[in-house]
């Protein structure tokens, strides 16, 4: 891909249900999760040709996120974020991964939309 070029397919305010956190309620009870992935790759063929089969299969993106966070529990969001970058990029021919992680009701006291994570993961060469 051009290094000017900067294609890339959002899925974006994906909700899941998990069991994520430091705090033993955290692990039993579990609580909402929501979930934004950037994945870049050269949209071009798929875009020009309009061929469903040179395209990422989004369902098939998603499930591979709703498995990582409704699976096995991390302690911190940032691990989850790299569960499920590591996924993605073993899932899709995608040259790098955005994830963020929004965990909305951290138990942390005061006011806040959400605590988050963010990375970024590119492909190893």
């Amino acid at each position: 891909m051009c290094p000017e070029r900067r294609d890339r397919l959002i899925l974006k305010g994906m909700e899941f249900f998990g069991y994520h956190g430091v705090l033993p309620q955290e692990r039993q009870l579990g609580q909402r999760f929501r979930v934004d992935v950037e994945l870049y790759l050269d949209l071009s063929p798929a875009g020009t040709a309009d061929d469903p089969s040179r395209a990422v299969d989004y369902a098939r993106a998603y499930r591979v996120v709703e498995e990582v966070v409704t699976g096995s529990p991390c302690r911190l969001i940032e691990a989850l974020a790299e569960k499920i970058a590591g996924a993605l990029l073993a899932s899709f021919p995608v040259e790098e991964v955005a994830v963020r992680v929004e965990k909305p009701c951290a138990p942390v006291p005061g006011h806040f939309a959400c605590m988050a994570a963010e990375i970024r993961r590119a492909r190893k060469p």
